[in-house]
Order: structure tokens, then sequence, then C-alpha cells
């Protein structure tokens, strides 16, 4: 006779994910390892075996680079990793970074059938685990096709470059990466903090893979100011040029007092610390660590900046317009800024930021909201609640409000349209107005996730491929 009560436990088990061990909050908040650990190899098998393994696979709907969930998901569960890593490595260059990065639980996971009477497979903590199990087993990616003659040149390195790269050298294409910075990898080195995706072992092994393809990058070259768009193609040779330059210029609030000393957008506070290595006594980069630091915005860059604001010795509080059910960040980001002991001051608005007699920050004045009507995005837009100002006391202010591309590119390259917000104009397979030239990820849309950008770069290599084989 079986035992009723184990029936239940099992049924149970199958409906919860097998659970990710994490660095405890009071430990990780005080250095820059790795937050989340990972599977194992037994954890990872277990939990494959909750894939219901369905014959219309909506995961892969909410897939950007249709990565064949099912099927690698399957094969973790056999226990056959590398062919689980080949699988993945057909769709997608950076396994082990969508793993970690990505937002499946409003993509892939958003759409896993078993999420509707439990919790979804947790899809992206199995393809990081194949990823690393592949970097560690030192598997190489499949080799690409012969050459067939024909160059490309991509700009930027960032995950749109560096998946538009990949594609194509696949197919045979001589391609050159062109990083203005002295490292590739775009937003992933510069970016996302080592908390959350570590460079050395990740990015860096990442990217080598794309190498191992034959793509060469070329960095410290300011495409618009070393070389232009025009002189690539007309001098250079390169047959087509793809643009993933990204969208890294900050926005600001417009606010009295955001030119004092202590003031930072998000991007160089974690440019400074990220790609500079400022969290590290082994490097001799300035930082404001603060005291007593604001984070402007609601998004993963703002919980990134506030959480290394926070490893860095500083207490944190965010500062944001709306309530708590929209803010932009993952819910996972949000929950781990809490566990780690960020300060949430949501419906909350700066009016000016207040600076001593040198001219450096002091406080910020806030004044408090409440939701009103929706807004063109859906959310209900934040009203000042008349005479509730108030003022923290602070010493560094962070500005987190998002990017857009910077005009370098476009002012230096005839004939290539941007739109108002100097987004890049391209259609759904990246070509842009300019013959043979193609765009995708930040620099189209503006500042968005890491699997959109590698989406856009994939849809790009295949426009490419089409037009350089008719042309």
């Amino acid at each position: 006779m079986v035992d009723a009560a184990s029936v239940e436990v099992t049924r149970m088990d199958v409906l919860k994910k097998v659970p990710v061990r994490e660095q405890e909050p009071e430990i990780r908040a005080k250095n820059f390892d790795e937050v989340c650990l990972g599977y194992n190899e037994e954890e990872a098998k277990a939990e494959a075996a909750r894939c219901l393994n369905c014959k219309n696979a909506q995961c892969m709907k909410g897939c950007p680079v249709s990565i064949n969930i099912p099927e690698f998901i399957n094969k973790v569960k056999e226990g056959e990793f590398a062919e689980a890593y080949k699988i993945i490595g057909k769709s997608s260059a950076l396994p082990a970074v969508c793993g970690r990065v990505c937002p499946q639980e409003s993509q892939c996971e958003g759409k896993c059938i078993r999420g509707f009477k439990g919790e979804p497979v947790s899809i992206g903590k199995l393809e990081r685990f194949v990823a690393d199990w592949a970097r560690e087993n030192k598997v190489e990616p499949e080799a690409p096709a012969a050459p067939n003659g024909k160059k490309v040149a991509v700009i930027g390195s960032g995950p749109s470059g560096l998946t538009c790269a990949g594609d194509l050298a696949k197919l045979g294409y001589d391609v050159t990466i062109f990083e203005a910075l002295h490292e590739a990898g775009g937003v992933l080195v510069y970016g996302i903090p080592e908390f959350r995706l570590p460079k050395q072992t990740v990015v860096k092994a990442e990217i080598e893979n794309v190498k191992k393809l034959g793509v060469k990058i070329e960095t410290n070259v300011v495409v618009g100011k070393s070389v232009t768009i025009d002189e690539l193609m007309n001098e250079e040779g390169f047959d087509a040029v793809f643009i993933g330059s990204g969208a890294g210029l900050p926005k600001f609030m417009g606010i009295p007092g955001e030119n004092a000393n202590g003031v930072f957008s998000a991007n160089e506070y974690l440019t400074r610390s990220n790609l500079m290595k400022a969290f590290s006594d082994e490097y001799d980069t300035p930082i404001v660590a603060g005291h007593k630091v604001a984070v402007v915005g609601g998004g993963n860059v703002a919980m990134d900046a506030a959480r290394t604001a926070l490893r860095l010795g500083a207490e944190v509080h965010i500062v944001y317009r709306r309530s708590e059910e929209e803010l932009p960040a993952r819910v996972e980001e949000v929950h781990h800024a809490k566990q780690e002991g960020i300060i949430f001051d949501l419906l909350t608005n700066p009016v000016e930021i207040l600076v001593d007699e040198k001219g450096s920050v002091r406080g910020m004045r806030c004044i408090r909201m409440e939701l009103g009507e929706p807004d063109a995005s859906g959310r209900r837009r934040p009203v000042e609640i008349p005479g509730s100002e108030f003022e923290l006391e602070l010493d560094t202010v962070i500005m987190s409000l998002g990017t857009s591309p910077n005009p370098l590119i476009s002012s230096t390259t005839d004939g290539l349209d941007t739109n108002k917000h100097r987004c890049i104009i391209a259609d759904e397979n990246g070509l842009t107005t300019k013959e043979g030239v193609y765009a995708g990820g930040d620099a189209v849309t503006g500042a968005a996730t890491v699997i959109l950008a590698m989406g856009a770069g994939k849809a790009a290599a295949k426009g490419i491929d089409e037009y350089l084989s008719t042309k």
C-alpha cells in the first residue's frame, strides 16, 4: 500500500522548484563574490525532471533567442550535460551570462505550463548550470563553417555585438568587433556588478568562446572618431556593418544641485567599480563610497548601484516615485536588496540636491507622492502630495534614470537616420536607413535587457547573411 502522505510530499516536490543555494545576506553584503551559487549535478537533474517536455513548448515562445528549451532540459535530466550545451549553443553565444541576468520570470519561465499549478521550471538556473559545467569541463563550441570571403564589422562588444558576431562567424564570415573601451564585453563588464556576474570566470570565458569561432576584437577604437562607418566600408573593405553600441548616455532629472560633488550617474558609478575595479584594494581607482547614499530610480541598474554602494560600506536608500508594485527591477533583485539591508523610500521623489559651502552633497529635499490615473506606460501616474516635503541627510546621490544612445556614431555617418530619442531607426531584421548597415540592441530600442539585445543581434546576423548572400 502506498502511503498517502508520501504521495502528497512527492506531488508538492514536483510543484516547487529545487531551491538554489545562495550566500547568506549578512555575509554577501560585505563582499563582491557571487550571491547565487547555482545547482550541482544532482540538483540540476532533479529540477530538470520537473519539466513536462511539452510538445507545443510555450517556454520557447518566451525566449528572444529561441533556445530549444525542452530538448536541452531533457538532456540535463539524462545527465548528458555536454549534449545540453551543444543544444543551447546553437541559439545562444552567452548561456552562462543569460542564465544569471535574464528576466526569465517574464520570458521563458513566465510561459512555462508547470507554472500554472505550482512554480515554473527553473529554466535560467538550468541554463547557467549547463554553461558552467561546460566551461569547467572544457567543452569547446562547435567549429564554424568554411570561410566565405566576406567581411563584416561589428561596433560594440556587448551582448548584441557578441551575438551578431558569433552567429555570422558560424556561417563563415570574417568578423571584426570594434570596441571603444579597453576591455571587451560592453555592459557585461562595466554595468553589471561582480556579485551578479563574475567577469573573469564567466564573461571572459564566453567572450573567448566567441573568439574561438574566428571573431577578432579590436579595443580602444571609438567609431566616429578613430574611424567612421563610411571608412570601414569604403576604405577597409567591410561588406556590411552591425551597430551594437548600446545606450551609454545617462539621463538626469534637471533639478538644482545635480552638478555637486558626490552626484554620480549609475553608469559612472558602476563603471568605476566594475571595469576599473574600484571595489578592490589592489586598484587605485577613486570612487566615493559614501556614508549615506541615495540611489534615485527603481530598475535593475538602480539595484546594482545600491547593492554596490552597500558593499563599499554605505547606508543605502532607494528613492523611487512609485510603489513597490511598479518597481521595474526583477523581483529577485529587489528581494536580494531588501535581504541585504537596502532601505526603500517608495512614493518619494527628489526635488533638489542640497549642497554645502564646499560644493559637496549634504542632503536631498524630497516630496511624497501618491498614485493617480495610469499614464502612457500603463502604470499609475505618481502625483505630488502638497506640503509633504522633507529632507534626507546624505553625502552621495546616484542617478539611475535610464540611458540613451550616444549620438557620436549617427552624427558621423551619412544616411543613418535616428528618432527623437537619438535611437537608430532599424527594421525587425536590423536594417537601418543606410544600405549594408544594420543595428540592434539598446542603440535601437534604448536601454533594455541583455537577452533582448542578444535577440536583436541574432536577427541582424540573419538579415546581414541574407543581404550578403544575394548581393
